[in-house]
């Protein structure tokens, strides 16, 4: 076995063979599968290696796997208990009768386990063909949907171990549960393991009529994920459990409520928020997923000509530095990162929020409670009289919270805090609109940002497009701006959306002192603006056009987040 992997090692261009042979080595002895350890090793180049390999065993490879137009008949022939458990994958029955045969996929043809295994399960005779380990793991997902191993012995009542999801500090609910209901247990948690996974940032549990429909907000958008057919049957249990793992009340199914989950997977500390609300199909269930992480306002990916006055800001000794944008914009995310920046230790930093969604180390960091009373405006007060150096208010909501923090801006703090509105200049109007009077803006607020989210394209398969000159003014892109604009493809990196991940496109508005008499003056929008461009204020728009001609997002992305009417 040792031989046959390092054979197409060496003609598929592995730089270090001898890593790779102790690496196959090892998994022998622990009776591993070599081929995974291989894989997961980056010695060697995955597609053309597992390609050549077939070539050598003398078995079809499948460069892509076809849409499957009847699962039932798959599923029937090979149950998810096979398939999953061995990773191989039924792609069609071929032939009627006695001559019909099974055709199988695999990316491990050296398992010889998963075949036996398969043979003995499955009646009909079968034809083994090769296809990427990437490509098999996405099909048995379509196929069976996330769970189908678990669910099968669910409804058997069987009990299953727990994975390696497991809630940090409660072990004893989990002791509680009863033999029948520890499928269910193992089922949550593949769902939240599987979010995970796809880097999404948010699970919907939402009763329908007749299913119950798991989807995972994944770069923004809203993705279906394959489930069992009978899911529906057990409705009540998974939602059961994860109000038990948020230690909600199970009985209360006519009121929303709020909990949180702190998980531990694959080593990182997940947090976990957990809204219910009960509709007329039953409770749905919403959980924001959120990564304990290392906040650094590097990675924030500011172009200079934003970060450079923003860090001016920082260093200021008070005043108001407001964050603006709709919900799920990464307000939050430029919050921490600069809270983190000041975090020093001769620096006294109190926040307020609803909720608290990461803790950073040193900060006193409040957590809002209204039915007791704890509001912004109420913490906020007692904050004051707390001797911090720098405060930070989750979201300014009403008036009272606005004049409260002006105050602690002119009583020689810095504070933070967000604004709900369309853009950075936005804010000077959201603030009047509220109550606060033009002269106290202006006095207080030093800097207004503004942000937004576009999807990040995937470096593997974005391909170029040309942007023509009439294009160029349609869109009102500057003439200096030069560089190369890609659009998305779709490959087995991105599932096929051409997008991986996320960036931010900043504005941000400086209150220097002629935007100020301005302010005061309650001049109009436009006027405002062309003060600010005159201080070097670029619109979000045109900062998103930067990142399009580096190669970051696509024309389509910063146009519809930045309200723009304009078509390409």
């Amino acid at each position: 076995m040792t031989e046959l992997l390092i054979k197409p090692a060496r003609e598929t261009g592995c730089t270090d063979i001898s890593a790779l042979e102790e690496l196959v080595s090892e998994a022998a002895l622990r009776q591993a599968s070599p081929l995974d350890d291989v894989l997961d090793s980056a010695l060697v180049d995955e597609e053309p290696y597992m390609r050549y390999l077939a070539g050598e065993l003398g078995m079809d490879w499948l460069p892509e796997i076809p849409d499957f137009e009847s699962p039932l008949p798959l599923r029937a022939a090979c149950g998810p208990q096979v398939a999953l458990k061995h990773r191989v994958l039924p792609i069609a029955i071929e032939g009627e009768g006695e001559n019909a045969r099974l055709l199988m996929a695999t990316y491990d043809p050296l398992n010889l386990l998963a075949r036996q295994s398969s043979a003995q399960f499955i009646d009909l005779p079968i034809v083994w063909v090769m296809a990427s380990r990437r490509r098999v793991h996405d099909a048995l997902r379509k196929l069976y949907g996330v769970g189908a191993d678990t669910f099968e012995q669910l409804l058997e009542g069987r009990e299953l171990d727990l994975d390696n999801l497991e809630m940090k500090d409660e072990a004893s609910v989990i002791d509680e549960v009863e033999d029948e209901e520890a499928s269910v247990v193992k089922f949550v948690n593949q769902i939240v393991r599987e979010a995970l996974e796809q880097r999404a940032t948010d699970i919907h549990v939402e009763p329908l009529a007749d299913n119950l429909r798991i989807r995972y907000r994944i770069d923004g958008g809203l993705v279906d994920i394959a489930v069992p057919d009978q899911i529906k049957a057990l409705q009540s249990s998974v939602i059961a459990r994860l109000k038990i793992m948020s230690h909600l009340d199970i009985a209360e199914r006519r009121l929303p409520q709020d909990g949180r989950i702190n998980l531990q997977f694959e080593g990182a500390s997940i947090d976990v928020r957990v809204a219910t609300v009960p509709t007329v199909e039953g409770e749905s269930v919403s959980l924001r997923l959120l990564n304990q992480e290392k906040f650094d306002v590097a990675r924030l990916g500011m172009e200079d000509f934003v970060l450079d006055p923003i860090m001016r800001m920082l260093d200021l000794p008070n005043g108001i530095i407001l964050i603006t944008g709709p919900t799920g914009s990464g307000k939050s995310t430029s919050l921490y990162s600069f809270l983190s920046a000041l975090n020093k230790p001769e620096t006294r930093i109190v926040t307020v929020e609803d909720p608290v969604e990461n803790k950073l180390p040193g900060v006193m960091q409040i957590a809002v409670k209204s039915e007791i009373g704890l509001t912004f405006a109420t913490g906020l007060r007692s904050i004051l009289r707390a001797d911090p150096n720098i405060v930070m208010i989750g979201e300014i909501r009403d008036l009272e919270t606005a004049e409260i923090a002006i105050r602690a801006s002119l009583t020689g703090h810095l504070v933070f805090s967000t604004l709900h509105t369309n853009d950075a200049l936005g804010g000077i109007s959201r603030l009047v609109d509220m109550g606060v009077e033009p002269f106290l803006v202006a006095a207080s607020v030093r800097a207004f940002l503004a942000q937004r989210l576009v999807r990040r394209l995937c470096e593997t398969c974005k391909q170029p497009v040309e942007v023509s000159q009439e294009q160029r003014e349609l869109l009102e892109i500057p003439a200096g701006l030069e560089g190369q604009a890609y659009e998305p493809k779709g490959c087995d990196h991105c599932r096929n959306t051409g997008f991986s991940g996320r960036l931010a496109i900043y504005e941000v508005a400086i209150v220097g002192s002629k935007m100020e008499d301005l302010v005061a003056k309650a001049a109009p929008l436009p006027e405002l603006r062309a003060q600010a461009i005159r201080d070097g204020y670029i619109p979000m728009r045109e900062y998103g056009w930067r990142k399009v001609f580096k190669g970051e997002t696509t024309i389509q992305e910063v146009i519809s987040v930045t309200a723009s009417d304009l078509v390409v």
